[in-house]
């Protein structure tokens, strides 16, 4: 059990490693599942003809998910809509969402030349907030009700101390010791969320951080792989866990909860990645039906890198011009089988069988519901 109490500043929060048995029995055996899990995924990922397909749309449903946490709700036909042009979004809670689909993208980046650590969580945190986010050194920082003012946890106060704190866990991150990366993972992020290091944005920079922690481990070649709705659909236990973590030292039910999350999000993406091929396939045929003799295979990739096409993806993409390009998208509108809307001055071409597979059981879910502690 540790030493702390909810209203305190929780300074002596324990350096990594936990001084616990880690990889329990159980934890392994779940580790070896979420393991399958995530190179089949990986495998699956790889093999799909036009990976773009997964790049664009996966970070965009983190972003909503992610963001969706901390009561920032928008919807994925927003996201989608707005994801070429982020600055001319209709609100700021789908402004804001982008920005973290941004700041994923930029860490996965940044990631391939540098460990991931402190740099990249304040440049990761910034995008996010759209400012510059230096680490907290204000007293007076507390998680728990805001009205009652009633705390539920007290993060580490004093910039020595949370630089100690960071410094700690940065070298956990990139130590070389034999625990599994899905376990450091899973260890790394209750720490960076207890140390809690930057004054607004910590939660959604924790769980980018936890795709870059798989990155760099090379369990992942892209950033593929989104945990939040998972977070979501568990939300009060995820909370509770963390706390449990601070108070009792219960590492192996956080862990185990982290497991089953990376094993269930890859299974349930590896659908999402079935359903996308036979959807491409019901596609291939309505072209060979509205364009004979032959089709496009550029403008088809078009259709499926993003749910939402403009007249000049199709010229950059097929390298046509634009009276072609739009002829093409108007035959498909009078097939039926895309949709057009009118954005402001722009014409938008959607693909709506697509736009749903996305956002099945993105939207709608009944999460359960916590305080925010973290």
């Amino acid at each position: 059990m540790t030493d702390w109490s909810a209203d305190r500043p929780f300074n002596e929060l324990p350096l990594l490693p936990p001084r616990h048995e880690l990889e329990t029995r159980p934890v392994l055996k779940a580790t070896i599942a979420a393991r399958a899990a995530l190179a089949a995924l990986e495998q699956a990922a790889r093999n799909i003809p036009n990976p773009t397909v997964l790049i664009n749309s996966i970070p965009i449903l983190e972003a909503q998910a992610s963001s969706e946490i901390e009561n920032i709700v928008t919807t994925t036909d927003e996201l989608f809509k707005y994801a070429h042009d982020d600055a001319g979004a209709a609100d700021p809670a789908t402004r804001e969402a982008l920005r973290y689909r941004t700041a994923l993208n930029t860490g996965f980046e940044l990631v391939r030349t540098r460990p991931v650590g402190v740099r990249i969580a304040h440049d990761v945190c910034s995008l996010i907030k759209l400012r510059d986010m230096p680490l907290r050194d204000e007293p007076g920082t507390f998680i728990g009700n805001p009205v009652t003012h009633e705390a539920v946890y007290t993060p580490p106060v004093g910039r020595a101390v949370i630089e100690e704190k960071l410094r700690n866990w940065e070298q956990y991150l990139n130590d070389d010791s034999d625990v599994d990366p899905l376990v450091r993972m899973a260890v790394s992020h209750y720490q960076f969320e207890a140390i809690h290091p930057f004054a607004d944005g910590n939660g959604r920079t924790g769980r980018v951080l936890n795709v870059l922690v798989l990155v760099d481990a090379g369990l992942l070649s892209q950033p593929i792989l989104y945990l939040s709705r998972y977070v979501i659909q568990n939300k009060s236990s995820y909370y509770s866990l963390l706390q449990g973590v601070t108070s009792d030292g219960d590492w192996e039910a956080w862990i185990l909860f982290m497991l089953e999350g990376i094993r269930a999000t890859a299974v349930s993406t590896l659908s999402k990645i079935d359903a996308i091929r036979e959807l491409q396939a019901e596609f291939h045929a309505d072209l060979r039906t509205a364009f004979k003799p032959g089709v496009n295979a550029d403008f088809l990739a078009v259709l499926f890198e993003q749910p939402y096409s403009r007249i000049g993806d199709v010229m950059r993409r097929c390298d046509v011009s634009r009276p072609t390009a739009t002829s093409w998208l108007k035959t498909l509108v009078e097939a039926g089988v895309l949709t057009d809307v009118k954005t402001g001055r722009e014409r938008l071409f959607v693909n709506s069988r697509f736009l749903r597979l996305l956002a099945r059981d993105e939207e709608g879910a009944a999460p359960e519901t916590a305080p925010s502690l973290f």
